[in-house]
This record gives structure tokens, sequence and C-alpha cells, in this order.
């Protein structure tokens, strides 16, 4: 009987770990987000990894150069982690839709997907992410809601061979841009 109820158990646990929101129920939120436009530019952002269990595992700082051809909007993202550690990560976003984008890193293994409604993107794509001395496949679904004063909240959700592994928390913020040409 123990058995059973530890398999019971474990599928209330999967079922709960899944989202049910969509980007369209975000649809009518305000600001509206266009990634295009939002990370134009210089934007800093500020996060951490917590485990399943809430302990923050990790501390980092991101700056990113965006630019936005019409077309592919290209991110240069350098990361400093509270150790010391560094990491870039280059993104190539292409609006594939009026909501809809794709994108490519060298380190997301295939194409991730996002779509796009009111204040929110929806994102998701698989990793190799390097831990330790090595790397481990794992699957993010991101989502970011763009908030008034031009805060973007962005919570992903990181899973491993299809478990909750933990949280990354990140917080965006444009930081000071030119004056438009005119």
């Amino acid at each position: 009987m123990k058995p059973l109820r530890w398999a019971a158990l474990f599928v209330i646990v999967a079922m709960t770990g899944c989202s049910s929101m969509k980007p369209q129920d975000f649809a009518n939120r305000r600001p509206e987000l266009r990634i295009e436009e939002y990370f134009a530019g210089h934007t800093r952002a500020w996060g951490l990894f917590e485990d399943r269990l809430g302990t923050v595992r990790r501390e980092f700082t991101v700056d990113i150069a965006g630019t936005w051809d019409g077309r592919e909007l290209v991110l240069d993202e350098d990361f400093t982690y509270s150790d010391g550690e560094t990491e870039r990560r280059v993104w190539h976003i292409t609006k594939t839709g009026a909501a809809t984008y794709e994108g490519r890193a060298a380190d997301v293994i295939g194409t991730a997907a996002g779509e796009a409604a009111g204040n929110a993107l929806q994102w998701s794509y698989d990793m190799n992410l390097k831990v330790g001395g090595g790397t481990w496949r794992v699957r993010f679904d991101d989502w970011m809601f763009l908030q008034p004063d031009g805060v973007l909240l962005n919570r992903a959700h990181v899973y491993r061979w299809g478990v909750w592994i933990g949280t990354v928390s990140i917080f965006f913020q444009p930081q000071a841009r030119p004056a438009a040409a005119g």
C-alpha cells in the first residue's frame, strides 16, 4: 500500500507543477510588452536561482546590449555571478508573427519559442546548462511581465528530466537611452 501512496503523491506533485497559464490570459494587461522595443539599447538585470527547496544557490547581474533591425533582435548578455564567474550569451530572436518569436543561442538546444500578449511573454527552450565541471540538459519555462516604470519581471521554472529543479527570478530595467532622432 505504501508504494501506491508514494505514486499518488508523485502524480499530484507533478500535476500541480504544470501551469495552465496562457499568454492570452494577459491580453488586456498594460503596459504592453514588445520585447523588440523593450530590449533595444542597454538593459541591466539582477537575478537569482533558487533550488526546489527555496534555497538561493546563485545570484547574478546581467548587462544586455540589444539591437533590433526590424526583423531580428540580438541580445548580447554579459553575466557576472556573485562568486566572480562570468558568462556571455548572445541571443538571436526573430519575430515570426504579430506576437510570436523564435530564438537561438549557442547553449540553447534547437529553437526557443515565445508568445506575447498584453504585458506578458511566455518563452520556453531547452539548454545545456553549465553545472560544476559538466553540463546538464534542462528545460526553461519563462514568464516575463512588464510592470509600470519599465520594470520587467521574469520567473523561469527549470526542469531536468521533466522534474522541476528550481526557479530563476530576474528583474530587468532599461538604462539611459539616447533620445530618438527627429
